[in-house]
């Protein structure tokens, strides 16, 4: 599996500088856009996660942007001749629950006991949320794995540790990523 953006750090609107329409209670919520090539065919269902590892110095732990679950690559697939016939849309997070609603997105960091926030808006909690690094330039890193069937058991709003957990019961068949520059 190749995993590629059109860009290599990604731009504002789907990060820190995004337009006030482009954010849930102030955080900024259209994901990327990005492209998987070279999939396994055995890989019938998609899962990752996007995370922040220069976040540990900040916060003390890696602060999880977006997980997703269970995305069947045949909801996605327009013509396997095309160079980026896999290609993920922006504003994907926020549009996937009515395109595919057996996709599921779990929680990310904003649902942290420990940040504070209402950690029942899933609208906010459970999607995509944007780089904000508060220090320095982060390195992002999104990781995708393919599996021959879904994670049994992953509702909305899961936590990252049971897609893990999910995968290592799993016939993981392909799995790649990238890593993206988030500005200061």
């Amino acid at each position: 599996m190749l995993v590629s953006a059109d860009f290599n750090t990604i731009p504002e609107q789907y990060a820190k500088n995004a337009p006030e329409d482009a954010r849930v209670d102030g955080v900024p919520c259209v994901s990327f856009p990005f492209y998987i090539d070279h999939l396994n065919p055995a890989a019938k269902y998609l899962h990752w996660e996007f995370s922040d590892p220069d976040s540990i110095p900040v916060c003390g732990f890696e602060w999880i942007h977006w997980t997703m679950a269970n995305l069947p690559v045949a909801a996605l697939m327009f013509d396997p001749s095309d160079a980026h016939a896999l290609q993920i849309p922006p504003d994907f997070s926020r549009r996937v629950t009515a395109m595919i609603p057996e996709a599921v997105q779990g929680r990310n960091s904003q649902a942290s006991p420990l940040y504070g926030q209402d950690q029942q808006n899933l609208q906010l909690v459970a999607h995509y949320i944007g780089p904000q690094p508060p220090d320095k330039d982060h390195r992002y890193v999104l990781q995708i794995w393919g599996t021959t069937s879904p994670i049994e058991g992953l509702k909305p709003g899961f936590w990252l540790n049971e897609m893990l957990h999910g995968l290592e019961r799993s016939q993981v068949v392909d799995g790649g990523g990238i890593t993206l520059t988030g500005k200061c």
